[in-house]
């Protein structure tokens, strides 16, 4: 009679290797990151276990957390070992996790600096393969008072409404507009575009007091700002 094939389900792995005990009994912190998506996933193939095959998902994206949160669906079940369900699964915790760190930089909502707007933005469009553009509508102490998508799937001036961001702008108070949109190639360089929507809202908010205060153009790691750069 054959023996039985080993089982490589997380509950049967020994006490210390457990992920789930070794989280309740030691805390968050104590995992890999491995240890922390073979959690999520439960277990692994016939095979190889939950934990070495995140440690394979991971390794082909050299350890980056970032990087493991821009695999599709399909890209996550072209490891052997990972169906649908899990792969879901693994997508819904990165989004999780970027949502997290959106909540964590609005919490920090007085904006003083490029920086700040960069931290506040770059969780929700830093990472997108497609460009949006988005307004951010600040009161006389520069708080946020609200953030909102104008366009999403490129830039022209066609795509700019500028009566409804105007419109926003006095319904929700605001004094100060940040633009804020991102460049899935990594270049940092303003375009012709960007220039022209910069000052076409700059213009149409004078009249009503309503000041443009940046522009800021964001990658996965990096921004332009337009007031850095003295281009307002």
């Amino acid at each position: 009679m054959p023996e039985k094939a080993p089982s490589f389900s997380i509950k049967n792995w020994s006490q210390d290797d457990q992920p789930r005990e070794k989280l309740r009994d030691k805390g968050r912190s104590a995992l890999s990151d491995a240890e922390l998506v073979a959690i999520i996933i439960g277990s692994g193939s016939r095979n190889e276990s939950a934990l070495d095959l995140c440690k394979r998902i991971l390794a082909s994206v050299d350890n980056n957390l970032n990087q493991l949160g821009k695999l599709s669906i399909k890209q996550l079940m072209d490891f052997k070992g990972i169906g649908e369900a899990k792969a879901i699964s693994i997508a819904a915790a990165m989004e999780l996790g970027r949502r997290r760190r959106g909540e964590d930089a609005l919490e920090r909502k007085n904006i003083t600096s490029s920086a700040s707007v960069f931290e506040l933005m770059q969780p929700i469009i830093g990472e997108l393969p497609h460009e949006e553009f988005w307004i951010i509508y600040l009161n006389n102490a520069n708080k946020v008072i609200q953030k909102q998508q104008l366009s999403k799937g490129g830039i022209t001036g066609t795509l700019v409404d500028v009566r409804l961001v105007l419109k926003n702008a006095l319904e929700f108070g605001a004094v100060g507009l940040i633009l804020a949109h991102n460049h899935p190639s990594g270049t940092l360089k303003p375009s012709e575009a960007d220039k022209h929507i910069t000052q076409k809202l700059k213009k149409a908010g004078e009249s009503l007091d309503i000041k443009v205060l940046d522009h800021l153009i964001i990658t996965e790691k990096a921004y332009f700002s337009f007031a850095d750069d003295n281009l307002l």
